[in-house]
């Protein structure tokens, strides 16, 4: 059994990271991102092929793609507003 809706949201991340451009890259911040991202967006859980096929058919349609990518655009910014990795953001004096 698995939630095939992470096999959405990380071939999504990297085409919308340039999106937020102070966003932090470190493999900290991406598995955060995704956490945030796939906490907001419904699960699809599968234990078949078939099953795995119809849902990734499913999430492909376009408000399927639009949620995901709205909530990884949401989970950029959180997580650049306040890092884990130890990252000091910048400050405009």
């Amino acid at each position: 059994m698995r939630n095939i809706v992470e096999d959405v949201v990380k071939p999504m991340y990297p085409g919308l990271l340039p999106g937020v451009p102070e966003a932090h890259d470190c493999p900290v911040c991406r598995e955060d991102v995704y956490v945030y991202a796939l906490n907001r967006v419904s699960p699809h859980y599968v234990t078949t092929l078939t099953g795995e096929v119809l849902s990734k058919l499913e999430m492909q349609a376009d408000q399927g793609r639009a949620d995901i990518a709205i909530a990884i655009m949401e989970g950029l910014r959180a997580v650049t507003a306040a890092p884990r990795c130890g990252r000091k953001l910048a400050t405009t004096s």
